[in-house]
């Protein structure tokens, strides 16, 4: 007799019953504080703003009941909740960051609710003529009935990740009001300026002292991550030289001319909209040009570590060729690592995805195992010896204006965290 399932069902009905407009409450207070990061700040964190959501959540988590809650000068918010078994279990831990993509605007987010989604078009900004359509995003059919939340098709959502914020605080208060519930001590962190590559850089792992946790940082309900990309970052300089265009016959020299060609000599099928599953690929995502001057702002992605560093030499090979041909450096680059694969670093300690999927499965989720085409916090954490696998948040479309979160999925991936802390207390891994 299986005591999994009932279990399960019954979390369910308690966390819907008690917390659900609470949880949608948490989370709309939330995107609309303004966090976007800065890539091109060193400062730590990017932005001063995330330090106001950082407050807020610091009080937060003492008012619901955590112990331990610390924001240090690096704007990393750590809490515990203590175990409340009398028998050693492992101390586990639950991570998710509080900035937003600087890819697209996060200041004034006006969220919109729709109940009962009919499987239609939604229309996000009559003035604008925005929509948000099935026929464009086939997903939004997995979620007819359900209540999605969008923008208002000007900003970005911010469901990458302060659903998975969402989703800690509320999966911890409930843990807090209902200690029939058992379960060891969980830590759970808040980061900053992971969006912008640099999450983990400050991350005290000793500080937090869990042996593995989870970001909650994927997309659909059932995601369930322990692959990811190995990433880079180049920023490409083109140097050039300005004259008067009625006086430029062998003097000027175009950078952005220079740019265009060295875009056309990579792969043009290695892109992000061309490529899936584990393909790699060179993403151009900022390019600022004058005459004089050009810069090319690129991340370069592969989930196999051989072909990453193949495809870091081509791209640096584009830039010498470029060179050669010119007789002198007009093409610099800069290049930098970002984070690395961390299957290498779960795949020995693979019990900490059993439990996941086992909570999805004990739930009624189907877990949706596979590679991650992206990067979160865990995988640098796992490098710094955090082991630290990926569940889904629950959002869509992230980082532009038809990002969308199913409030259901927010609901479950709280029960999800719920019933890991259960199962890794019930078998006293």
């Amino acid at each position: 007799m299986s005591f999994y399932l009932p279990f399960g069902e019954w979390v369910y009905l308690c966390i819907k019953k008690d917390n659900m407009s609470a949880i949608l409450d948490r989370f709309l207070s939330y995107v609309k504080i303004d966090t976007q990061s800065d890539p091109n700040n060193p400062a730590f964190p990017s932005t001063e703003k995330q330090w106001t959501l950082a407050k807020i959540l610091e009080q937060e988590l003492k008012d619901i009941g955590m112990t331990e809650v610390t924001l240090d000068e690096n704007c990393y918010i750590m809490a515990t909740l203590e175990s409340n078994v009398d028998y050693q279990v492992p101390t586990i831990g639950f991570v998710a960051h509080i900035d937003t993509s600087p890819d697209y605007t996060g200041t004034n987010v006006n969220p919109q609710i729709h109940e009962n989604y009919d499987g239609s078009a939604i229309t996000l900004n009559k003035e604008e003529g925005i929509v948000l359509d099935p026929n464009e995003f086939e997903d939004l059919l997995l979620y007819k009935g359900k209540t999605l939340i969008t923008t208002d098709g000007l900003t970005l959502l911010g469901a990458d990740d302060k659903a998975g914020v969402t989703e800690i605080v509320s999966a911890m208060e409930y843990l807090v009001q209902h200690p029939e519930i058992k379960h060891g001590k969980i830590r759970i962190c808040f980061t900053p300026d992971e969006e912008v590559g640099k999450g983990a850089h400050k991350f005290d792992v000793q500080k937090f002292g869990a042996e593995w946790a989870y970001t909650m940082d994927g997309s659909e309900i059932g995601e369930l991550e322990y692959e990811n990309f190995n990433a880079a970052g180049a920023k490409v300089k083109i140097h050039g030289k300005i004259v008067h265009p009625g006086y430029a016959k062998g003097k000027m020299v175009n950078s952005i001319l220079i740019a265009s060609q060295f875009i056309e000599s990579l792969p043009k099928d290695e892109i992000p909209q061309m490529t899936e599953g584990y393909e790699g690929f060179y993403h151009l995502n900022q390019i600022n040009g004058l005459v004089e001057t050009t810069e090319l702002n690129y991340i370069i992605r592969d989930h196999d570590r051989a072909k990453f560093e193949q495809r870091k030499k081509d791209f640096l090979g584009v830039a010498d060729k470029i060179n050669e041909e010119w007789g002198k450096t007009v093409v610099e680059v800069e290049m930098k690592d970002q984070y690395y694969n961390m299957r290498e670093k779960v795949e020995p300690v693979m019990h900490i995805v059993d439990i996941a999927e086992q909570a999805m499965k004990n739930l009624g989720i189907t877990p949706k195992i596979k590679a991650i085409r992206g990067g979160t916090d865990g995988s640098q954490l796992s490098y710094m010896g955090l082991p630290c696998p990926n569940i889904f948040a629950g959002g869509h479309n992230f980082h532009g204006r038809h990002e969308y979160v199913p409030l259901e999925s927010i609901e479950k991936a709280i029960e999800v965290i719920v019933e890991i802390a259960r199962l890794t207390a019930e078998k006293k891994v």
